[in-house]
C-alpha cells in the first residue's frame, strides 16, 4: 500500500523528533525504532549497514552517547514521492569535553505499509 505525501512527511517528522530527537538509552530507542522501521529494515551509512529495529537503536544510542544536550531540526523538506523521503536535516550538541558540534545531513528513505524499509545518510561533522 503507498502512502500519502502527507502520511510520508509525517512519518519522517517521528524519525527526527522520536527517534534522533527522542529517548535516551538503548531499550526506550528500540521500542521507537520498532514503530518507525520495517523487521527488515536495512541502513547504511559511510562506514557501516545496519539492519533492523535494534541494531539502529543500538547506532542512535553510541550517537548520543557521543554528545551532549544533542539536538536535530529539519532543514530542507521533507520530499515524499514514488514511495521515497527525502530531507536535510541539522544537529548541534556538545563533545563529551564541552566543544561545540554541528552536524548536518541529507536522508533518502523508502516507505512500505507506514514504515521506513532503507536508509541512506550523507552526513558530516563540522
Amino acid at each position: 500500500m503507498s502512502e500519502s505525501t502527507a502520511e510520508a512527511r509525517e512519518l519522517y517528522g517521528r524519525w527526527i523528533d522520536e527517534l534522533w530527537n527522542g529517548p535516551t538509552g538503548l531499550a526506550k530507542l528500540k521500542a521507537v525504532a520498532e514503530e518507525l522501521v520495517s523487521d527488515d529494515f536495512l541502513g547504511h551509512w559511510p562506514s557501516v549497514e545496519v539492519e533492523g529495529a535494534g541494531k539502529l537503536a543500538a547506532l542512535i544510542d553510541a550517537t548520543k552517547s557521543s554528545y551532549r544536550d544533542l539536538v536535530f531540526e529539519i532543514e530542507v523538506g521533507p520530499f515524499a514521492e514514488d514511495g521515497f523521503v527525502a530531507g536535510r536535516w541539522a544537529g548541534q550538541g556538545t563533545t563529551v569535553d564541552g566543544q561545540p558540534v554541528y552536524l548536518s545531513g541529507n536522508d533518502i528513505l523508502t516507505i512500505r505499509d507506514g514504515r521506513f524499509t532503507e536508509y541512506w545518510v550523507a552526513s558530516s561533522e563540522m
